[in-house]
């Protein structure tokens, strides 16, 4: 029979083990059960910068910016401090701007041509920001507390003058960054990421119902990690939904009017099989749209299309794709359409041949047919307070 020593017996062969590990280095103790934090995090590399891309943030915690003779540099040594012994998420941000040329002036010269003017002081100016990130809102609780934690720290990329530009020096000084009681980045404050196009923040957000609909649902469009996707099937319903949510309806009515809460669960990823939900079915083209949009929405994931399905108050839509581009630059400089975009339409919009011939004839799977005009569309947006 097994005997087990007392666990005051076992402690020296734990210590042994744990010291074992220890002396193996991080690579050993990453790949086993001991906690991360035990072990030194990898060397950054000296002379990374970390360039800010699209997909960071899309809020971000903008601590300083740097102007002039040195500024990458300065930002360079900034943003490996903040990385190696803060353990924060920085990222640096070029930008040039150009004060050599002419700019339109006010009012007109004696013989009628426009005014022009010159810079005071021309010149060519490099700035580079260094900003902390990723945050989901301006309002994010972390983002917020990572705010409040760089304005106080004392970086020592940022202390004293030796090393750092003559333009940053300056400006610290004329802010009056370079006083004791204040640390050299407490005036950072929350920015959206530049890089993201003008109209990023104008998606449509779905509200609280409407996410509800399509919670917990397979393969839910709002699960969509890209920024686009290409819409292929619609799907609309004469029913209303949402202004009689707290009635008493148990089913659909004449009034056109489904029970939200019925319709709610059918849309929680069972397949629209559940015998209850039958006669919810034939009393609503809503719930119907709803059911062809899921049964679409499978039926092309098994033919290796990557589908997805989203629910609203009006209809139901299948898309497909993962797509960050609508258009795509090519190695002589011509934007085209994104290639991902044209095979998607090429595969599931009208039958070629008989577009040649002149007929319009829209594909279709398991008998349900698909729009004649594929479209790329945003991805619907969730309002969150934290990623």
């Amino acid at each position: 029979m097994l005997r087990f020593a007392p666990r005051t017996a076992r402690l020296p062969a734990l210590l042994i083990c744990l010291a074992a590990c220890l002396a193996a280095g991080p690579a050993c103790g990453q790949t086993g059960w001991l906690p991360t934090a035990w072990f030194s995090q990898d060397q950054l590399a000296p002379k990374a910068m970390f360039p800010l891309a699209e997909k960071d943030g899309p809020w971000l915690v903008l601590a300083t910016t740097f102007r002039g003779a040195g500024a990458r540099e300065d930002a360079r040594r900034l943003v490996q401090e903040l990385r190696g012994q803060h353990r924060l998420q920085a990222y640096t941000h070029e930008k040039s701007f150009d004060y050599t040329g002419t700019q339109k002036g006010v009012g007109f010269n004696p013989d009628g041509s426009p005014k022009t003017m010159k810079y005071a002081n021309a010149a060519q100016v490099l700035e580079v920001a260094v900003l902390v990130g990723d945050f989901a809102t301006c309002e994010d609780p972390r983002g917020q507390k990572v705010l409040q934690r760089i304005k106080a720290l004392q970086p020592a990329a940022l202390s004293g003058n030796g090393g750092k530009s003559r333009a940053f020096s300056d400006f610290r000084a004329m802010a009056g960054l370079d006083k004791a009681d204040k640390g050299p980045m407490h005036l950072a404050f929350m920015i959206p990421n530049p890089l993201l196009p003008a109209d990023y923040f104008n998606r449509h957000e779905v509200d609280a119902f409407v996410q509800e609909m399509n919670a917990d649902v397979t393969h839910s469009l709002l699960d969509c990690p890209a920024r686009y996707s290409v819409r292929v099937a619609t799907f609309t319903g004469s029913g209303m939904i949402g202004q009689a949510a707290e009635s008493n309806t148990s089913a659909a009515t004449t009034s056109g009017l489904v029970d939200v809460s019925k319709l709610a669960g059918a849309l929680r990823g069972q397949g629209w099989q559940d015998p209850k939900l039958r006669s919810l079915q034939g009393e609503s083209r809503l719930v119907e749209a709803a059911d062809k949009a899921h049964r679409l929405t499978t039926v092309l994931r098994r033919a290796g299309f990557q589908a997805w399905e989203f629910h609203d108050r009006e209809s139901s839509v299948v898309c497909v794709g993962s797509i960050n581009q609508l258009a795509v630059q090519q190695a002589d400089g011509k934007v085209v359409v994104n290639p991902e975009i044209t095979k998607i339409i090429a595969a599931l919009g009208p039958n070629p041949a008989k577009l040649a011939q002149g007929v319009i004839e829209p594909r279709a799977f398991d008998g349900i047919f698909l729009d004649v005009d594929p479209k790329p569309i945003d991805v619907p947006r969730v309002p969150t307070k934290r990623r």
